[in-house]
């Protein structure tokens, strides 16, 4: 855990900040958040949703309390994101598997990068085989988990974690108290 608390640092009415962002991985815990259901009501009285897929706003704000980072890191937009979230973010949660592990996407790690692209974008492709150039963001060598790439405050596993230990750690770390994750979600459920 880094000193930094996702509460606020006063006592007054302000909210915990939260930023979530979505790397390589299937959009799975995000469902699983929204999935918090009528509780996503009483998570707005304390906290304020300041970046994430669902809103427009391009970069986490500096000085944002917590944030959420679901997927793997497989390509340098990824990286970038993760680095640009762990700057901007007092505490950072790998939010699932693929954020904890690398878990599916990083299945492509047993097999050489220029084998995967050529099976993906040449031998399989029926018109114009070619490797895309314009607007994809190149591949790493190798698919990580978030925390090789930057250091990481708490992991909370699953796949995706249940919408109730997504829940339970923002409720506890808004309430300034440390969550125990696996007490409440498990690698691969």
């Amino acid at each position: 855990m880094t000193d930094a608390s996702p509460t606020p640092t006063d006592a007054g009415p302000k909210k915990v900040t939260v930023a979530t962002v979505w790397l390589d991985g299937c959009s799975g815990c995000h469902m699983s958040f929204l999935d918090i259901d009528e509780r996503l009501i009483d998570l707005a009285q304390h906290i304020e949703l300041v970046y994430s897929p669902i809103v427009d706003v391009k970069h986490p704000p500096a000085g944002t309390n917590l944030g959420l980072i679901e997927g793997a890191i497989s390509n340098e937009e990824d990286a970038h994101k993760a680095r640009m979230m762990r700057e901007a973010c007092g505490f950072l949660i790998s939010l699932g598997d693929c954020a904890v592990t690398g878990n599916v996407p990083s299945m492509r790690n047993v097999f050489e990068l220029g084998t995967v692209i050529d099976r993906a974008f040449r031998e399989t492709a029926d018109l114009q085989p070619q490797t895309p150039t314009v607007g994809v963001p190149p591949l790493l060598p190798k698919v990580m988990p978030v925390h090789e790439v930057v250091p990481v405050d708490l992991h909370l596993p699953g796949c995706p974690p249940p919408a109730d230990a997504i829940y339970e750690v923002l409720s506890e770390l808004i309430a300034g108290r440390t969550p125990d994750p696996l007490r409440l979600s498990r690698f691969g459920r």
